[in-house]
């Protein structure tokens, strides 16, 4: 068999609880909104303790969420890619999906994005996360699962019209290590719409870091964001 640079990485030998090419990775959950991780609630009701709408003004204790994100293995330091499509009251920073108290069979995100490729060790992993022009449907989502009340066929993205025309964006989220703690981040925004679009797209990412347990209970913090060299394909 072929020894391949990857097979390399795995086989070298290291020191410590980490294997360097393994420090850093796509640990970041993501939705950590509605989750048993970060549910204080006093019967367990995760998904009204937390939910979508609080999570943008939380600061988690256990862990960041995000679309396409990247941390080290303790999740000490986070980059999470942010974008906004000009019409959306929020950034799009998460996941976002319905559970079964809202009409839905289980829990389901209700978006499109689809993990492209990656290796073991990270050196190299790449996603797509499919992004309508138009103001994601929220509310209608939520309140038309909700009127069908578990009854008949879920309530699903597609079925809004939202990528009607193809009227919307493909993102591609793709990490490259040329060393172990050296990481190159390339994101790629492609129209796909019949017509210009997107000039409030984000041109950043946002970092989080862990503070010490013993210090403001451990939450996450912001701390600041990483711009990239602006192009719209």
């Amino acid at each position: 068999m072929k020894i391949t640079p990857e097979h390399q990485r795995l086989l070298e030998s290291y020191a410590g609880a980490v294997r360097p090419w393994r420090k850093w990775g796509p640990y970041v959950s993501d939705r950590s909104w509605g989750t048993v991780r970060e549910d204080y609630s006093a019967h367990g009701t995760a998904w009204d303790f937390l939910t979508h709408d609080i999570a943008r003004s939380k600061a988690y204790r256990w862990g960041e969420d995000s679309i396409g994100g990247i941390c080290d293995r303790y999740q000490i330091l986070v980059c999470a890619p942010a974008f906004w499509n000009g019409r959306d009251p929020i950034l799009k920073e998460r996941l976002f999906g319905l559970t079964s108290s809202e009409g839905n069979h289980g829990e389901d995100v209700k978006k499109y994005y689809f993990y492209l490729d990656a290796t073991p060790t990270h050196s190299y992993a790449k996603m797509l996360y499919k992004y309508p022009q138009s103001e994601f449907p929220y509310r209608w989502l939520v309140e038309e699962n909700r009127r069908r009340n578990g009854n008949g066929m879920e309530f699903e993205l597609l079925d809004t019209g939202i990528f009607d025309e193809n009227r919307y964006f493909d993102i591609f989220i793709e990490y490259a290590k040329a060393d172990t703690d050296d990481i190159a981040i390339r994101l790629e925004i492609f129209n796909r719409g019949p017509e210009p679009a997107g000039r409030h797209r984000s041109r950043s990412a946002r970092l989080f870091q862990q503070l010490d347990p013993a210090v403001q209970g451990g939450d996450h913090r912001f701390i600041g964001v990483l711009p990239f060299q602006e192009a719209l394909l």
